[in-house]
């Protein structure tokens, strides 16, 4: 249409809404001196038609396209009638503006029978040994309903045959394949829905555990085998990239857990055993010395000074609610009795002690020398190595699944090496941000999770491997991946400024 002629339909369409809805250029003209403050507007009654047909065009046209991408939006979620729950489990990121796939819900009389079924096991359930004041174990005689509502790699995997084959299976420390499953049966929530009370669980329930982990980590147990290298000289990280890493990463930070071969993980573990634990990682910590030196902090006699110290620097880890994990295995029990925070004095080493798992370490510093905290790290797990062989002890470790934790996610190295960056050109595109990290196999976390720009541009961006994989060579592929991030915020810096 010509400009005269668009004009005029404009108009026509104003004026027709004008008089169905009453609305006067004076009325327009005494609103508009009201949210204005009053002025001279003289001009404006005779280009209300053509306003208000431009708003109603406008209106229309919006409201008609709004309506077509939400019913496509919906359409592109819809589950298929072969296969209605594809894009649950599925590790691939959804690329489709944000929108998720609905989780699968039980029906009202699923649940309610559930529930009743629950009921029945915690009424008939012997006491358990490790059962303590604040919590009870139950023993499971029928393999659990399972919903639909539940998500986790436990449910998937447990069929009644393999329920049957380990239902009485009980470790030598007396924990049982109920209490391995207790927490993926009562909070289908969970990804894992399994944990492990002593190291001997994962030989026992290996026809468990070991689906899991290749379902988690598409590593496969059953034909493969885990290295660890805590050697820091073997990480590639040059001067120059840790010149440029200062320039963009504001904090590098490397974590995992360790715990003492011949004592009950958390889930697991009665009063004594924890103790022992306790005692063999306070030996570790009055062994540091150098930049490691440091103080722990039993959890159950922290002055109020100390209490707030510990939360104000993000130190301070808290009991369990009821809904998590480790509530629900069992890891909470006698709290917070044999529970500590260690830190050095600089507050670059962390360790957390009978959390989880029996020691939590944490390498931290501010700025990028990646090669400094991973050293740090090693010299951390070193030294509690050395402590736990001079009471007659090692630390877990099995060279088909690397070091043994509580939860199968954590097995491997348990690693998670990760850099707070600031990346103000990419977090104008978070997906392109993303490609670069899966070359790396990285994972970049925005501030409202996957696929979300970072306030402030800073980006937390860590390795999603575990297993299968050394320390080193987890480390490495984060170091190349920052390096390579960092040439392209660059290139798109100079473009944008020319």
């Amino acid at each position: 249409l010509r400009q005269g002629s668009l004009r005029s339909m404009l108009r026509a369409l104003g004026s027709a809404a004008k008089k169905a809805f009453g609305r006067t250029s004076k009325h327009a003209k005494g609103a508009q001196k009201r949210s204005m403050g009053g002025g001279s507007y003289d001009k404006m009654p005779g280009n209300v038609p053509l306003e208000i047909g431009v708003a109603l065009l406008v209106g229309v046209g919006g409201g008609m396209w709004v309506r077509n991408w939400t019913q496509n939006d919906i359409k592109d979620w819809a589950p298929s009638a072969k296969n209605p729950w594809k894009d649950e489990m599925s590790s691939k990121p959804n690329t489709k503006g944000g929108a998720k796939p609905a989780e699968p819900k039980a029906s009202p009389s699923d649940t309610a029978a559930f529930d009743s079924w629950v009921i029945k096991m915690k009424n008939s359930s012997p006491s358990d040994p490790k059962d303590s004041d604040d919590f009870k174990y139950i023993t499971f005689t029928e393999v659990p309903p399972f919903t639909a509502a539940h998500k986790s790699l436990m449910s998937k995997v447990l069929t009644p045959a393999l329920f049957e084959q380990l239902k009485n299976k009980v470790s030598s420390k007396g924990f049982t394949f109920s209490n391995a499953i207790q927490c993926g049966v009562l909070k289908p929530h969970l990804g894992v829905g399994a944990t492990a009370g002593d190291e001997e669980c994962f030989e026992l329930f290996k026809d468990l555990y070991y689906p899991i982990v290749q379902g988690w980590h598409k590593f496969d147990p059953y034909t493969q085998t885990h290295k660890s290298d805590l050697n820091p000289e073997n990480l590639t990280f040059t001067r120059s990239q840790q010149v440029l890493f200062d320039k963009y990463v504001v904090s590098t930070r490397v974590r995992a857990a360790r715990n003492i071969s011949g004592y009950a993980l958390p889930c697991g573990a009665n009063p004594k055993e924890r103790n022992g634990v306790e005692l063999v990682l306070k030996e570790a910590f009055a062994a540091f010395d150098g930049e490691l030196k440091g103080k722990y902090y039993p959890l159950g006699a922290l002055s109020k000074s100390d209490e707030d110290m510990l939360q104000s620097n993000g130190f301070l880890f808290q009991k369990p609610g009821p809904a998590q994990l480790l509530a629900v295995a069992g890891a909470a029990r006698d709290w917070p009795n044999n529970r500590g925070i260690f830190h050095n004095d600089s507050k670059t080493a962390l360790a957390w002690c009978n959390e989880e798992d029996h020691c939590r370490i944490i390498s931290m510093q501010n700025g990028g020398d990646v090669w400094s905290v991973f050293a740090r790290f090693c010299k951390i797990s070193d030294t509690i190595k050395e402590a736990a062989e001079s009471n007659g002890a090692k630390l877990m470790f099995s060279d088909r699944l690397g070091f043994l934790g509580t939860c199968p996610s954590n097995l491997g190295t348990g690693l998670r090496a990760s850099v707070m960056i600031k990346l103000p050109e990419l977090n104008k595109d978070p997906l392109a941000l993303e490609k670069i990290c899966d070359e790396f196999d990285l994972q970049p976390r925005g501030s409202s999770g996957e696929h979300s720009a970072a306030v402030g541009g800073k980006w937390d961006v860590s390795n999603k491997q575990r297993i299968g994989f050394t320390e080193v060579q987890l480390v490495q592929k984060m170091i190349d991946g920052i390096t390579k991030i960092i040439a392209m915020e660059e290139e798109l810096a100079a473009a944008n400024a020319g």
